[in-house]
């Protein structure tokens, strides 16, 4: 029997109104903060070979109902973030 692999797939619209695809890898929540970690998807394969294949971590947000992703600007914060990210993709 055959299973079929459907990934979450996320879109973003960036500030330029530019839309983003990527395949959602893992999230996680702490007390303060929810967290995404992301791989981009392509649509040409050339567009693969530029990429640098670097796990995409951004923090969840939400604004009268509306789900936003921001990039984590605490180095800090962004640093034991992406240790958790890390370790729990290298466990699976």
């Amino acid at each position: 029997m055959s299973e079929e692999f459907n990934p979450d797939l996320v879109s973003v619209i960036d500030e330029n109104g530019v839309e983003h695809v990527f395949e959602e890898l893992d999230r996680i929540e702490t007390d303060t903060a929810k967290y995404v970690a992301l791989l981009p998807v392509y649509d040409e394969a050339e567009e693969i070979l530029d990429d640098d294949g670097e796990l995409i971590i951004l923090k969840v947000g939400e604004e009268c109902g509306e789900t936003y992703l921001y990039p984590i600007e605490d180095d800090t914060e962004f640093e034991k973030v992406g240790q958790v990210f890390e370790k729990r993709l290298f466990d699976n």
